[in-house]
């Protein structure tokens, strides 16, 4: 789960980390009286969005005073940001910037461990940075045993050539943000900038956090962070179903057991809608694991056939620990509970375990909406041209 910015700031000051004043507000009158709480002659009106680019979106802007901070908000709320739609600000201290720095923790899964990256360069796009001036962004492994402490900290500060002066001054910085990555068990925290003011003084001016969903059990209190006003409704409903979906912009909807065998199957129904009228493309993503039942393959199905983009499904199974007599009843189940609001047809691609077994279920149940196919290039394809034709007719 990404943060929002101001989630972050929240999430740093509890650990200690230090962050200038910050105040949300949804309408512009609530940020005129935030500017008036922070006080200060100048306030920053900061689009809270889940992606990059604010500022050379128009989403990050100054204001001198209460009234001109809610003019800002006012021009920023209800804003598309690639795709992000501004729903709220955070009305944030102006501070004194005398130099920016960039600092990141992150999951290094390539290597098993966690990767610190700085730089004495920060406050501009880190991507270009690493590809342009790669010498320029430090790179220090950080083992999750230890973690970051005097020592690592002092080694990633050498490693980026920081000052020991300014060294000195940074590195209780770094050791509180790995703080806030092992005990809110985040898989990114990031820091752009981390500035030093004309004072000296060391802040997080702007933060990143990513958490791992998968240890939401020892953090109930994250369930307050979820914004689900801009979660879809369909991917909601799959979380609260702990189905492994998102959804896509296409009309085939994708049901597959293994992340990798889903992967292929999007690539196999994009192209094989590329020469197909109205080019039907993949609806979503939907893995329903290794050990799936008939009530999980029933639960998936619903929630894609409630998506109103879908035309055509397809279910590309092979059997392992879930059988495909497990699919195939989890079909039937589905499409029993669906009665008539199953109107998109099926068509299904089952190999491997009990696979025989599977096919006789649907043979058997020979449900008008149901079409079984031997091989996933022909599944696919059937589930395209089924989608056009929908497609076709709507036009």
């Amino acid at each position: 789960m990404d943060l929002y910015e101001y989630q972050a700031r929240d999430m740093f000051e509890a650990h200690g980390v230090p962050v200038l004043k910050g105040v949300v507000a949804t309408t512009p009158e609530q940020a005129r009286e935030a500017a008036e709480t922070i006080g200060g002659p100048v306030v920053v009106v900061k689009a809270q969005v889940k992606t990059g680019g604010r500022g050379k979106a128009g989403g990050v802007k100054l204001a001198k005073g209460a009234d001109e901070a809610e003019q800002k908000a006012a021009e920023i709320l209800g804003m598309d940001i690639k795709g992000h739609e501004v729903r709220r600000v955070m009305i944030a201290q102006g501070a004194d910037i005398a130099e920016e720095y960039y600092f990141s923790l992150l999951l290094d899964r390539a290597n098993r461990n966690y990767l610190a990256m700085c730089s004495k360069e920060g406050g501009m796009d880190i991507e270009q940075l690493a590809v342009e001036r790669p010498e320029a962004l430090a790179r220090v492994a950080v083992d999750p045993l230890v973690g970051i402490d005097d020592d690592k900290a002092g080694e990633i500060l050498e490693t980026a050539g920081f000052s020991t002066r300014d060294a000195v001054k940074i590195a209780p910085v770094l050791k509180q943000l790995w703080e806030v990555y092992r005990d809110e068990d985040a898989t990114l925290v990031e820091v752009n900038p981390l500035v030093k003011t004309g004072e000296g003084r060391i802040i997080a001016l702007d933060g990143k956090v990513t958490l791992d969903d998968n240890a939401a059990f020892r953090h109930p209190d994250h369930e307050a962070l979820v914004d689900h006003a801009a979660t879809d409704p369909l991917e909601r409903k799959a979380q609260e179903r702990d189905l492994n979906y998102v959804k896509l912009d296409g009309s085939v909807g994708i049901i597959g057991n293994g992340a990798g065998l889903v992967m292929s199957t999007l690539d196999v129904v994009a192209g094989a809608g590329e020469d197909l009228p109205g080019s039907p493309k993949p609806a979503n993503f939907l893995d329903i694991g290794g050990g799936a039942n008939s009530k999980v393959m029933a639960d998936g199905l619903d929630i894609i056939l409630s998506d109103e983009q879908v035309e055509s499904v397809f279910v590309n199974v092979f059997g392992g620990i879930t059988a495909c007599n497990e699919v195939a009843n989890g079909i039937v189940e589905a499409l029993d509970q669906l009665g008539d609001r199953a109107t998109k047809p099926l068509v299904v691609r089952l190999d491997g375990n009990s696979v025989e077994v599977g096919r006789a279920i649907l043979a058997e149940y020979d449900h008008p909406l149901v079409t079984v196919v031997d091989t996933m290039d022909a599944a696919a394809r059937k589930a395209a041209e089924l989608a056009s034709a929908a497609i076709t007719e709507k036009n």
